[in-house]
């Protein structure tokens, strides 16, 4: 878990760099490849269900290969160099590209910003930046809304699964989970394209988020215990509101931080023009502001670093580091 604890220093030091040669960068490449090579509009619902099929297991097998050859490139650095540095190194660095709190944190501190500052025109196209739903209407409620539900949601996707894979499997099975997310968030959507082709990703990223996404909502209740907000509510909550997601997952981290800042989730979205209803999750005690945001923002950073230590404790425990 050393590799999980330098990885996190780095993302607080350099975050998510803006390069083509990001590795989910290059994974979204090859899934663009891949997808232009296996799609055909003219196939049948059977046939695009198995193409996706394929798509998702090539993916797999490709990325999960390329981190197990940079991580084999690493440890022959290491003996050359005759210090075991350069392969945590070069492990951490590879850990710290599969998660991005930093560059979630930034998001919601900018939105928070532009929020306070009553500029509502940019804060409704910043935070166009990190949702799906149409942007151009939102109120300030609103905007705050959407963050905070980001902020929750991604705190699964982007901390606490790839740090639980880590954990389990080290560095390439982190990376095999991100090349996961990675396909769900480019093909696995219910509309006509992709409802067949990308169902297969779309069920891969549902189950292997299963268990992240209620670690990560235990994790909030402790951590709305340590930073002074209602645990208590935030349990009540999360068992009463959970599953009310449509996803099987999101529910678990948004209903909990809804609970713990006595706020109200969920409501009328738009995408694309098309109105959409989700169900609420939490109560409105407090009216959604600005501090909400930010509030957001140490619920995630106190629940992955209990993430961390709560896991080195865990290997410390059974004899492993």
């Amino acid at each position: 878990m050393l590799t999980g604890f330098l990885a996190f220093f780095l993302d607080t030091i350099i975050g998510d760099p803006r390069t083509r040669l990001h590795p989910v960068v290059l994974m979204g490449n090859l899934i663009s490849l891949l997808e232009r090579v296996l799609y055909r509009q003219e196939d049948g619902n059977g046939s695009k269900f198995r193409r996706g099929i394929l798509l998702v297991l090539l993916v797999l097998l490709i990325c999960y290969g390329a981190a197990c050859g940079i991580l084999h490139l690493s440890y022959r650095l290491s003996e050359l160099a005759g210090t075991v540095w350069a392969e945590y190194l070069i492990s951490a660095l590879l850990l710290c590209f599969m998660i991005s709190p930093k560059s979630l944190a930034e998001a919601g501190r900018e939105i928070c910003d532009l929020l306070m500052q009553e500029n509502l025109a940019e804060a409704r196209r910043k935070v166009g930046w990190i949702v799906g739903r149409d942007t151009d209407e939102l109120t300030p409620q609103d905007i705050t809304r959407a963050a905070v539900e980001t902020i929750a949601e991604n705190t699964v996707d982007g901390i606490i699964a790839p740090l639980f894979f880590f954990a389990i499997g080290g560095v390439p099975l982190a990376v095999l989970y991100r090349a996961a997310n990675t396909m769900d968030s480019m093909v696995g959507y219910r509309n006509e394209k992709y409802l067949y082709f990308g169902r297969a990703a779309a069920r891969l990223d549902d189950a292997l988020n299963y268990v992240p996404a209620r670690i990560t909502g235990i994790l909030f209740v402790f951590a709305a215990w340590i930073l002074g907000f209602d645990h208590r509510h935030a349990f009540r909550v999360m068992k009463r509101d959970a599953d009310k997601h449509p996803s099987p997952n999101g529910g678990y981290a948004e209903a909990t931080v809804a609970g713990a800042l006595h706020i109200r989730l969920g409501g009328m979205n738009s995408y694309f023009g098309k109105k959409s209803f989700r169900a609420y999750m939490g109560d409105a005690l407090q009216e959604l502001g600005p501090r909400h945001i930010m509030a957001s923002i140490r619920l995630m950073y106190t629940a992955a670093t209990l993430f961390l230590a709560l896991a080195y404790f865990l290997f410390l425990a059974i004899g492993r580091t």
